[in-house]
């Protein structure tokens, strides 16, 4: 394979996913994502207080 081959693949691949795409599947996505970063968010907030509370129990 020379230098230009992988580019072409992976440009090919994505052009021809974003036609099939459809407005309902990119709501979806879109939806997914903020539900899973506020869930990440709030999980990392809940492990953090915690741990506050367990070291604060310790000393």
């Amino acid at each position: 394979m020379d230098y230009n081959t992988k580019p072409a693949i992976i440009g090919g691949t994505f052009f021809s996913s974003i036609v099939n795409i459809g407005v309902a599947d990119l709501v979806t996505t879109i939806v997914l994502v903020f539900v899973g970063a506020l869930v990440s968010f709030i999980a990392s907030m809940l492990f953090k207080f915690i741990i506050k509370f367990l070291k604060k129990l310790k000393m």
